[in-house]
């Protein structure tokens, strides 16, 4: 992938304390409306699997390798046939218009810049023909609807926009109970209130930066992408988005997919490993397990806990995880358990809300100094280096 030819952006002097990943949390929590943060921070009920996907990184630790010449390492790795600068890419995230302008298009734009993938949310407000002019070597995360031919129909406009990579989230059976959103006053869409009204003013970089600047040049944002037709405007009095109709869904919706789709199928939302053997079998060319960031099942088990049986029981496919990563230490403990690559959301939705691409850019580049500085002190040059034999269970 060539990098775009303009000069990076870089991120303004207010920013420069920001030294890790979670230090776009803190400022965002300043930057965005309290709806739009509960959103982006938020998680289902108790809070129990978002928790748990951060506590369980410390119950390994490394066990380093001493005299090696790490003077010459590489954080690189090969997915789908392209050769990736690190092993971790920007998770599919929905509404990113709403907590940064263009918030899809600066994450895809980042993303080439750096060379890492990026999946685009079908839950996303920017048309999905618009990614792939910025970013030709996007993947597209779909929510599938209920209805076999407007599955058919969404996979077709897909391909049309060329997207070579298909990726299928598969643990929205219904809507989550997001006691978190209801609290902040978040719902989707959003309904016009005194109190979205007063967080619009009270964070005016935000207002004027985001909200307005998307009305006056883009008009008022929609849901573009969870069918082959436009859905809902993202403000409105009384327009319900619809979650019901995914219930039925099953394994021959999968295979359909399988037979229509000619390019790379990617399963994610997966934690039990004989679900990870069937879509392997059905035809899938890598899984993503996860538990959606904590958002769906509260309780579901943290991916880094069942990712040593998924990588044994699909030896065939790239083995992905995400769900709590924040640290290069994070990806490589992921690595080192099998792993081939991670997937990273919040903290880039962070990034480009208080700071577009110069933020995405600034959090790629945090991570990647992570790994590699981490690599060195574990003694290692390569990421095909990694196995259980550098951790420790606690």
């Amino acid at each position: 992938m060539c990098k775009p030819a303009c000069e990076a952006p870089r991120l303004a002097a207010r920013h420069a304390n920001i030294l890790c990943l979670d230090d776009f949390e803190t400022a965002a929590c300043k930057h965005l409306p309290a709806q739009v943060f509960a959103y982006v921070s938020g998680a289902v009920e108790t809070n129990q699997s978002f928790r748990e996907n951060r506590a369980v990184f410390q119950q390994w630790s490394f066990v380093p390798r001493v005299l090696v010449n790490v003077s010459q390492r590489s954080t690189s790795v090969g997915l789908f046939g392209h050769r990736y600068k690190v092993p971790f890419g920007i998770a599919p995230m929905g509404l990113q218009a709403l907590s940064a302008f263009r918030g899809d298009i600066v994450l895809a734009q980042a993303a080439a810049r750096e060379n890492v993938p990026f999946v685009m949310s079908g839950s996303s407000l920017i048309p999905l023909e618009e990614i792939t002019k910025v970013n030709p070597d996007a993947w597209f995360q779909a929510y599938l609807p209920g209805k076999e031919e407007q599955i058919v129909a969404l996979l077709e406009r897909v391909e049309a926009a060329s997207y070579r990579t298909l990726v299928v989230t598969v643990d929205t059976a219904i809507a989550a109970n997001r006691e978190n959103n209801v609290r902040a006053g978040f719902s989707t869409p959003l309904r016009p209130s005194a109190r979205l009204a007063w967080q619009g003013v009270s964070h005016p970089r935000w207002l004027f930066g985001t909200f307005m600047r998307t009305l006056t040049r883009h008009g008022m944002p929609h849901f573009e992408n969870n069918y082959a037709t436009r859905g809902a405007p993202i403000l409105s009095p009384n327009v319900l988005r619809d979650f019901s109709d995914r219930a039925h869904l099953n394994w021959k919706h999968f295979d359909m997919i399988r037979r229509l789709w000619p390019g790379h199928l990617v399963i994610k939302g997966v934690l039990d490993a004989c679900d990870a053997k069937t879509a392997v079998s059905a035809g899938a060319d890598g899984v993503i397990v996860s538990n959606h960031g904590g958002r769906q099942l509260d309780g579901a088990a943290t991916p880094m806990r069942v990712l040593p049986r998924v990588v044994e029981a699909c030896p065939s496919v790239p083995v992905m995880l995400d769900s709590g990563i924040r640290r290069g230490s994070d990806v490589l403990k992921a690595l080192a358990l099998g792993a081939k690559f991670v997937f990273v959301g919040r903290p880039f939705s962070f990034a480009a809300a208080i700071a577009g691409e110069a933020g995405v850019l600034r959090c790629i580049e945090l991570l990647e100094l992570e790994v590699s500085r981490n690599m060195a002190m574990l003694g290692v040059t390569a990421l095909d280096q990694l196995s259980s034999e550098f951790l420790l269970p606690h």
